[in-house]
């Protein structure tokens, strides 16, 4: 994959994560709401875990991402971290993070990696 497309992929996947990322950091606070009140606050409880259950995949990602722009500044961007095999521009027009080829994926992700 050309570099300039390949910076242009990561730069786009970046700015979605860390959006939404910070998406999920915003409180949601109600004005109506009275901060002396000691009613229930579990639905707020509640929304802090899945937010932080939904950013945790996107911190991954974001790893994967930083990773990739690493591999692409060193000129290995593109080329598996396992096998130094190409992988497919496909795979990188739609993961373009991917640091595997799609067999190489299939055979981390079925050992628990």
């Amino acid at each position: 994959m050309d570099p300039a497309k390949a910076r242009e992929l990561l730069a786009s996947e970046r700015e979605r994560i860390e959006r939404a990322l910070a998406d999920l950091a915003e409180p949601e606070t109600d004005p109506q709401s009275d901060p002396a009140d000691a009613g229930d606050n579990a639905p707020q409880l509640l929304d802090a875990e899945i937010d932080a259950g939904l950013a945790a995949p996107l911190r991954e990602e974001l790893a994967a991402v930083e990773r990739a722009e690493a591999r692409l500044a060193e000129g290995k961007y593109g080329l598996s971290v396992d096998s130094g095999e190409p992988i497919l521009d496909a795979r990188l027009q739609s993961i373009p993070w991917a640091e595997r080829t799609a067999e190489e994926q299939a055979r981390y992700e079925s050992s628990g990696g």
